[in-house]
């Protein structure tokens, strides 16, 4: 038995949850609203605060999809009552960001301005020239929004300069030793 499949998820106060027929369900919270269409064969039950996911038997593909439906419903909820953020670290010298109304404005390096749109599920907050905040309901939205920006300047392994997550840690090569 799965053992993330098998946990129930606890619904807090103020969030609403609805299965429809064909396990279409419909999270709905203080932050926002999320819903998301589950494989038929799991079986979601709601009994007073409680979500349980169950499956009809042990095959490999429901064993699966036992325990990343359970996954996938517990980030919903989450979602809807708190929301997701990742934060970001931008370093180097002369690197900085800016919010310009819903643009992200990066000068990290390169001879132009990086510019990101801010989508309408995504919302960003630059409280320094260093950091970023990317924060949303969705938490597979707000991870690839992230995975994104990084995606613009990735920390490199010689100085540490560029777009990292705020706890990653980049392990810094050696350079070059020079001819003797």
């Amino acid at each position: 038995m799965s053992r993330i499949g098998r946990s129930p998820i606890t619904v807090p106060a103020g969030v609403e949850v609805k299965v429809d027929e064909n396990n279409h369900v419909i999270v709905k919270g203080p932050k926002g609203s999320l819903e998301r269409s589950f494989p038929p064969q799991m079986k979601i039950q709601q009994e007073g605060t409680e979500l349980t996911i169950s499956r009809p038997d042990d095959s490999k593909e429901n064993r699966a999809l036992h325990g990343l439906s359970r996954s996938l419903l517990s980030n919903m909820v989450i979602g809807a009552s708190e929301g997701y953020k990742k934060e970001l670290s931008v370093q180097g010298v002369g690197y900085r960001v800016a919010k310009e109304g819903t643009k992200l404005v990066m000068n990290i390096g390169f001879s132009h301005q990086v510019i990101v749109e801010e989508n309408s599920d995504i919302s960003i907050d630059v409280p320094n020239a260093n950091t970023i905040i990317i924060s949303g309901i969705d938490k597979q939205k707000v991870g690839q929004f992230a995975a994104d920006v990084r995606k613009k300047r990735p920390p490199e392994p010689y100085k540490g300069k560029g777009i990292r997550y705020a706890n990653e840690v980049v392990r810094h090569k050696e350079g070059k030793t020079g001819a003797k």
